[in-house]
């Protein structure tokens, strides 16, 4: 993988969508994770957990996709939620604050049932 690939993969567990997010997430990447949030979105899910357990480098275009739905997934019921961060993307993720927006947990189990409860 090139330093500039990004790999999106979702997947279905029942109400709640999984995005697999794969390599890099930056400002040339992050409009086709844009593209896959909206079309998930738009299917009619409202919870969503990304899996960042192959995500190696994330810009502030790549957070910025994420602040662009919270407030959505949250009128609609949902949430989006976090699992897989290495050492340092969490560390990246607590520095700018998202450990206060959104709920990150290396347990994906645990992230689906708070969705369910």
């Amino acid at each position: 993988m090139q330093n500039n690939e990004l790999t999106i993969i979702s997947s279905q567990d029942n109400d709640i969508c999984i995005v697999q997010i794969i390599g890099y997430l930056d400002a040339h990447t992050a409009p086709a994770l844009e593209k896959e949030i909206q079309q998930i979105i738009d299917k009619g899910f409202s919870k969503i957990i990304c899996d960042c357990s192959n995500l190696e480098y994330i810009s502030s275009a790549g957070f910025g996709v994420f602040m662009e739905f919270i407030e959505e997934l949250r009128t609609n019921g949902g949430d989006l939620k976090f699992t897989g961060l290495n050492a340092k993307l969490k560390n990246l993720y607590e520095l700018l604050g998202f450990n206060v927006l959104f709920e990150i947990n290396d347990d994906i189990k645990i992230l689906k049932e708070k969705f369910t409860n």
